[in-house]
């Protein structure tokens, strides 16, 4: 049985990936690594604590959904007990995704911005589409619930980089994240990633490739948390006995 850890346990997806993990054969939750014990109530014999080198010292597994600067403290703190670690928390500064990759040279680490198995295939599907549709205008569109922190999201940034990447361009040199005035025509290159916030959306992302006479558009709807959260739990049985390394969710999913 391995022992998994969690950080994020009272979030939206954390909530889930607690009740998952009751019914799992192979994996078994015994802590829980919280800002404040109030944050998390449990009467099962989990240790909750605020303690990172306590949390470290009884886990053989990490599972992180919380925020950028919880995975700060997990990434610093386990560079001196290391263990494999999923991390789906989206928004890290330039610093912690240095501090990932550093880790992952101790440790297998796999970090993805979204878990489920039809983003995994949406990023492969928009990567064909924006080699084969050179000449098409792109625009992502994604939608999330009102009390979502960070934009654009971390999936619709990852889906952008698939489309820099699949067309030799740099994102940080063509990607905008918003329009207002006269600013003039659309250019060539540009990749638009725009946000909608409102409601309880779990997640919505919309590729769309816009020509003279005719589009396509590539979407992804989430309509349960719980595709989250049994992603990380698959990706976790995988990573358990994976190499020190930075892996991607496509990396133990079946290939398309």
């Amino acid at each position: 049985m391995i022992r998994v850890g969690l950080l994020g346990a009272s979030g939206r997806v954390g909530s889930r990936v607690v009740s998952l993990l009751k019914n799992n054969q192979n994996l078994k939750l015994t802590a829980v690594f919280v800002k404040d014990l109030a944050d998390f109530e449990t009467k099962d014999n989990i240790l909750v604590t605020t303690d990172i080198n306590e949390f470290l010292g009884n886990v053989s597994l990490i599972i992180d959904f919380s925020l950028p600067e919880a995975t700060e403290i997990l990434l610093e703190a386990v560079m001196n007990q290391p263990k494999p670690i999923v991390i789906g928390t989206t928004g890290l500064s330039p610093h912690q995704q240095n501090l990932l990759l550093q880790a992952s040279k101790s440790m297998p680490i796999l970090y993805a911005t979204n878990m489920s198995l039809g983003v995994a295939l949406l990023n492969q599907l928009v990567s064909i589409a924006s080699k084969a549709l050179r000449n098409f205008d792109i625009e992502i569109v994604e939608m999330h619930h009102r009390n979502k922190r960070d934009a654009p999201s971390g999936t619709a940034l990852t889906l952008a980089q698939s489309v820099a990447k699949a067309r030799d361009l740099n994102l940080d040199d063509v990607r905008i994240s918003g329009r207002d005035g006269n600013i003039g025509a659309r250019s060539r290159d540009e990749i638009s990633v725009m946000s909608l916030r409102g409601g309880d959306i779990v997640g919505r992302h919309t590729v769309g490739f816009y020509n003279e006479g005719e589009f396509i558009e590539l979407n992804h709807t989430a309509t349960s948390r719980d595709t989250f959260a049994a992603g990380a739990i698959r990706a976790s049985e995988w990573l358990h006995n994976q190499p020190n390394g930075l892996y991607d969710i496509r990396d133990c999913l079946e290939t398309f």
